[in-house]
């Protein structure tokens, strides 16, 4: 492998150019957190929690934060037609009779946390949103104000919901009723002291940090709640400081993750703003660090990418939220924990996935895509990954979401059609990839990575290595994947026996083929017509099968992909390949 340039050096010791990424456990949660977990919920059903809820509630508000993002239009103007609409999934607002156990997970967590107050305020004025809040408040307060239950009383959902409650008070504290305004502040007060008890026991990354957020937000709203928002802020270090890594990523490593956790700290310092307060200086480095990592994941149109479950949410609404943030800064390059590597060249942009799939504990729908890479030009898709596990409408298919998460559905090599990390039924990660090895050269001529990873050791005996090479003027993507025997590693070897592959490079929407006589290269068109690559292999038979991608709105498209077909030896094999830009 070649040496990386000095600047590249990790600063944990680790030997210039080379890294060990471990996944830390594909089993879940452990026994333990489990019973915490258990322990913690059961304590919401007992005397000595309504106990703790009692105290001294406030009058009013000290302030009303600004919330600095533009909400979802179809979602605002779907609550002005009296439906509540998230990822396809609608109810109408006279028949939400909360609590509803036929809601989804995801559009309960929507619900619960307000967040629809955000897209509401967008499409309307206060006159016209008030009455469309107060409505769904109403019945909100009617199931939950006494009564602790789950998920409404989940920590990091009453973490958002104060955000959101004191972020767009006029909304819900407009109305001349002074037993419902009563009833409103008295709800925030005792959501504020639940969250004293159990912020720091809710599960570790975003969540935690939500949770976090809404102990602080309540100090700085509250009357009397100095000592509650120096509790909070240190809370919130803590949390922060095991969501994020040094580089910026989230633990999940989800973009989707990253943009909520920047919009969460970027609402936080907006309500410091409204008190006139300074806020710490851990929310100004950690979001800088944030939005830096978010843009390395991004392609040159500033869209980003389908990582993790991801949507990817086009470059406007990426511009709009990373203004709101006021940070300036450039794409990471190298995002080593993260686990993403960017190469760029003229308006060729590449995001290679080099990491393990996340913990269990750490994120929900983690994807097994590991040395999947995404090729844009000018912004224009021309490799992707189907993308959307996480984010695609609820009403699609039940088995679509688990096959969005597979290898196969990501710009890599598949091994003995499985997973290179294995996803169990109930949609937990099981053992795969463990290990990633990582090479990273910058010349002059070109920019050239080299990753392999253990993910079919166990059951195959062979390492996936990927080298992906990119020229200065952006024009050329050389790539090879190799199979290499592990029997040295500690791997089975050639036990196996001969093995099938295949290496998928699922194409951007829009992108017209037509293969060669040949049978080994292909020409594509990109939608705007102005470009066309050409793709060539050697060492596979090269496919033209369908596809499919999930766009930002959670749409699925029909796509196309180009599939290269072989047999493995227990020696292993290399396939090579090629995207040129012919125009």
């Amino acid at each position: 492998m070649t040496d990386p340039l000095p600047e590249d050096t990790a600063p944990d010791g680790i030997e210039a150019g080379k890294r060990l990424i471990r996944q830390s456990g594909g089993k879940g949660l452990s026994l333990a957190e489990r019973l915490s977990e258990r322990l913690e919920r059961l304590t919401w059903r007992t005397p000595f929690h309504a106990l703790r809820l009692r105290g001294k509630h406030p009058l009013k508000l000290i302030a009303v934060a600004d919330d600095p993002f533009f909400g979802e239009v179809e979602r605002g103007h779907a609550l002005l037609d009296g439906v509540v609409l998230f990822r396809g999934e609608a109810v109408p607002i006279a028949a939400l009779s909360l609590p509803r156990p036929s809601f989804s997970t995801p559009f309960a967590e929507y619900l619960h946390s307000f967040a629809w107050l955000r897209d509401l305020s967008s499409v309307a004025t206060r006159a016209t949103a008030a009455p469309i809040a107060e409505a769904i408040m109403r019945q909100w307060l009617a199931a939950h104000e006494t009564r602790v239950s789950d998920p409404a009383w989940r920590a990091d959902l009453w973490g958002r919901r104060l955000l959101f409650w004191t972020a767009h008070a006029p909304l819900i504290l407009s109305s001349t009723d002074l037993v419902y305004r009563s009833k409103v502040l008295h709800a925030l007060a005792r959501g504020a002291r639940h969250l004293d008890n159990s912020a720091a026991k809710v599960a570790a990354g975003v969540p935690r940090v939500a949770a976090w957020c809404g102990v602080v937000a309540a100090g700085l709203m509250i009357p009397g709640g100095d000592p509650r928002r120096v509790f909070g802020e240190a809370g919130l270090a803590r949390a922060l400081g095991t969501a994020v890594f040094e580089d910026g990523g989230t633990l999940g490593r989800s973009p989707a993750d990253q943009l909520d956790l920047i919009q969460l700290l970027t609402m936080l310092r907006e309500t410091y703003a409204a008190r006139r307060m300074e806020a710490p200086d851990m929310l100004g480095d950690t979001l800088t660090r944030l939005v830096a990592a978010l843009l390395g994941v991004c392609h040159s149109d500033g869209g980003l990418g389908s990582w993790q479950g991801s949507v990817p949410i086009p470059g406007e609404r990426i511009e709009q939220i990373v203004e709101a943030t006021g940070v300036r800064t450039r794409p990471l390059r190298q995002a080593r924990d993260w686990g993403y590597q960017r190469l760029s060249a003229g308006k060729t942009v590449v995001v290679l996935d080099a990491a393990p799939p996340p913990a269990n504990r750490q994120a929900t729908g983690g994807c097994a895509s590991t040395l999947a890479f995404e090729l844009s030009d000018a912004g224009q898709r021309i490799v992707v990954n189907c993308g959307g596990a996480n984010g695609a409408l609820l009403t699609l298919p039940p088995g679509l979401a688990p096959a969005l998460r597979t290898t196969a559905a990501h710009s890599t090599l598949v091994l003995g059609d499985s997973n290179s990390t294995a996803i169990h039924a109930d949609g937990a990660l099981g053992r795969g990839v463990g290990e990633v090895e990582l090479s990273r050269q910058e010349t002059d001529e070109l920019s050239r990575i080299e990753a392999s990873h253990d993910g079919y050791v166990r059951r195959l005996g062979l390492i996936h290595r990927r080298c992906i090479t990119l020229s200065t003027d952006g024009r050329d993507l050389v790539g090879e994947d190799t199979l290499l025997a592990a029997s040295a590693r500690g791997g089975s070897g050639g036990k196996h026996g001969d093995v099938g592959f295949a290496i998928r490079f699922h194409l951007g929407l829009g992108v017209e083929v037509a293969p060669t006589a040949d049978g080994l290269a292909a020409f594509l068109r990109l939608p705007d017509g102005r470009a066309v690559w050409q793709f060539r292999c050697r060492g596979a038979a090269l496919a033209v099968e369908d596809s499919l991608w999930i766009d930002g709105e959670g749409q699925p498209h029909g796509t196309r992909q180009l599939v290269l077909t072989g047999v493995a030896q227990p020696g292993g094999v290399g396939v090579g390949w090629r995207f040129h830009r012919a125009r």
